[in-house]
């Protein structure tokens, strides 16, 4: 028989694809997520000694976590006798089971279907108590099925009458921007106020995190017009002490000095009266290169500038302790010039149809007449 510490491990594609789809799992070191790194480990080559020394420095392991020789054996040859199904747990003695099917089925179909007298959603010590078991069991049954009776999210559907070709219209530029042109997704943040905490800050310690005041003074508020480049990642900003249509136009004229003249520039923005102000048409007419694309009512989430926004609300502002309305304005432009040295575009995935595909669905489940 042949020694495992030396036996080769040969992958499939599939097998591989697997293998790597479990060890980016977040597990436990000697779950599942361990053993496919170890089998990935042995196909690379090389004995068992040489596989474990490898893991534990590509993983820094603690000195508590076992990875020996002896691990990588019993999963080298475990894998080799049955392959992927070698990987997973072994039937193991225990305490015999005391939920039933019937309990279990009884716990999902109260929770997708009911509610509890005078509340509009289940707890697990509630539902335990309904079905007879322990809320321990509940949580888990509920981890089991995907349940989360607890999270709620909210949604809206756009009612504009060109939905469909709006969608597709600026889908288009995300997937294929047309050859000579930028294209910008352009937005304004406005009325940000420049808070400053009641009391000082205290800073984050071992085993306590960073805390502040509850109560703040505002000393101001700014506006920011950002563009960003939907190829590069990199955004053009300006401050403003208001949004008006005036100010909207300024900023295009910033955009206009910054963007090479010989390219065609498309703007990506949402249906606010400031972007579709006289002033501003009658600018977009004396600068032909500059064609305007509007995303449909209540579609924000179409617009790529919307996800800048949020990294900017939570990596500078959330947290922002600014003395006053120079201090905000000087963290704007530090970000905005930290963010375009490493700049990196966001990357589009859905297409239109898939979009639209999706509205569909839901529609038709809402048309459904249990709602």
């Amino acid at each position: 028989m042949a020694d495992s510490r030396l036996e080769p491990v040969v992958l499939s594609e599939d097998e591989w694809r697997t293998l790597t789809g479990w060890a980016r799992r977040r597990s436990t070191a000697q779950g599942l997520a361990m053993r496919a790194r170890i089998v990935l480990a042995c196909a690379e080559g090389g004995g068992n000694v040489a596989v474990a020394a490898r893991l534990r420095l590509r993983l820094r392991l603690r000195l508590r976590l076992r990875l020996d020789r002896k691990t990588v054996a019993r999963w080298r040859s475990r894998f080799l006798a049955h392959r992927l199904d070698g990987l997973s747990d072994e039937p193991r003695p225990g305490v015999p089971r005391t939920i039933t099917d019937a309990q279990v089925e009884e716990v999902v179909v109260r929770t997708l279907e009911e509610v509890p007298a005078g509340s509009t959603h289940w707890s697990k010590r509630e539902l335990a108590r309904q079905v007879g078991i322990s809320p321990t069991s509940v949580a888990g049954i509920w981890r089991a099925f995907g349940l989360q009776p607890w999270r709620t999210q909210n949604f809206k559907i756009s009612t504009d009458p060109l939905l469909i070709d709006k969608i597709r219209d600026v889908v288009g530029l995300h997937l294929a921007p047309p050859a000579h042109a930028a294209v910008f997704a352009v937005d304004e943040k406005p009325q940000i106020q420049a808070l400053q905490r009641s009391a000082p800050v205290l800073p984050m310690l071992p085993g306590v995190p960073k805390r502040r005041s509850f109560d703040y003074v505002r000393h101001g508020i700014t506006s920011l017009f950002a563009a960003l480049n939907t190829a590069t990642g990199k955004v053009i900003g300006k401050l403003s002490a208001r949004h008006r249509a005036v100010d909207f136009r300024d900023f295009l004229d910033e955009i206009d000095r910054q963007v090479d003249p010989g390219l065609a520039v498309h703007l990506i923005c949402d249906n606010l009266s400031t972007h579709k102000a006289p002033v501003v048409h009658a600018w977009l007419l004396a600068h032909p290169r500059f064609t305007q694309h509007f995303t449909p009512t209540y579609s924000s989430w179409i617009n790529q500038v919307e996800r800048w926004f949020a990294e900017l609300e939570r990596r500078c502002l959330e947290r922002g302790n600014f003395c006053s309305l120079e201090a905000l304005k000087a963290a704007l432009e530090e970000w905005i010039k930290v963010w375009n040295e490493d700049a990196r575009p966001f990357r589009w995935t859905k297409t239109a149809d898939q979009i639209l595909d999706r509205i569909c669905r839901y529609c038709d489940r809402i048309s459904n007449p249990a709602h």
